[in-house]
């Protein structure tokens, strides 16, 4: 059996280990010592070779006025946050000092703050700038221009939106919409009628509360492009919601193929005809 390997820095003897820690750490102690001492040593050799002579009590005293001096012209110089705020020291308040005096109060007539007078000229000039700009050259857009440029570049920027091929469930609109007669798009718009479109129109498109779906007659017309718009945007008037908001695109365009389909079929207890003959 092999005998297990000690890879700690330890010996594994106790005592020996704490003789060890109270060596390194003495000799830390030591180093520290003989540092001090170096220290002091180059003091007094420089003070053997250039001694600093002792001031005498004159010297002292006039050191110490010099001193009170520096600090005084100090205390006079005016500081950043004084001369933005043009703050005056206390030893000038009886010059602004005003006239009238109330229960022994005096007021004082301190400026205005530079920075707040650059402040006011600037919004006068801003307001000049301003009204020239939007309402004299015209250079600048009012809000209600700003809001009619707004809306025509977000349907610009939604038609092409729509004209991506890679939006595909969402390229087709009332403006580009085909008839088709796949019978998959019918079958998908069948599925989609008959879960949101029978309460209204029948379960075969023959009309209940809204209009029949089966004759040639129609109140919004009935071309491809017109029935996909009345479903997208409803008629609230009528009381037929917008499906837009919980139909995609591609959904809308299957419902009116489906609708489209059921020309002619004349489904039993059909409606009686409603509006223009298409």
């Amino acid at each position: 059996m092999k005998e297990a390997v000690n890879n700690s820095w330890t010996t594994g003897n106790t005592s020996v280990d704490i003789v060890i820690i109270v060596m390194i750490l003495t000799s830390i102690m030591i180093l520290c010592v003989s540092i001090l001492m170096l220290k002091v040593v180059k003091f007094y050799v420089k003070e053997a070779v250039n001694p600093i002579p002792f001031a005498t009590a004159e010297e002292k005293a006039q050191r110490r006025l010099e001193e009170e001096a520096r600090r005084a012209e100090e205390k006079k110089k005016p500081t950043i946050w004084t001369r933005l705020m043009q703050l005056k020291p206390i030893e000038e308040e009886k010059d602004l000092m005003m006239e009238h005096e109330f229960d022994g109060i005096a007021e004082l007539d301190n400026p205005i703050p530079a920075w707040f007078r650059i402040l006011f000229y600037s919004t006068i000039v801003f307001g000049i700038g301003y009204v020239l700009n939007y309402h004299v050259f015209d250079y600048g857009k009012s809000q209600e221009e700003e809001y009619v440029a707004e809306v025509q570049q977000a349907a610009d920027d939604k038609l092409a939106f729509l004209a991506n091929p890679v939006n595909s469930k969402s390229a087709v609109n009332e403006n580009n919409i085909e008839q088709s007669k796949d019978a998959a798009v019918i079958q998908s718009g069948q599925a989609l009628f008959a879960t949101r479109c029978p309460p209204c129109h029948g379960a075969s498109g023959e009309g209940l509360v809204g209009p029949n779906l089966t004759d040639e007659y129609w109140l919004h017309g009935g071309k491809i492009k017109d029935v996909f718009k009345t479903i997208k945007y409803g008629v609230p008037e009528k009381g037929m919601i917008a499906w837009e908001k919980s139909m995609s695109a591609q959904q809308i365009s299957d419902i009116a193929n489906y609708v489209l389909s059921l020309q002619g079929t004349k489904p039993a207890g059909a409606k009686a005809a409603q509006g223009a003959k298409e």
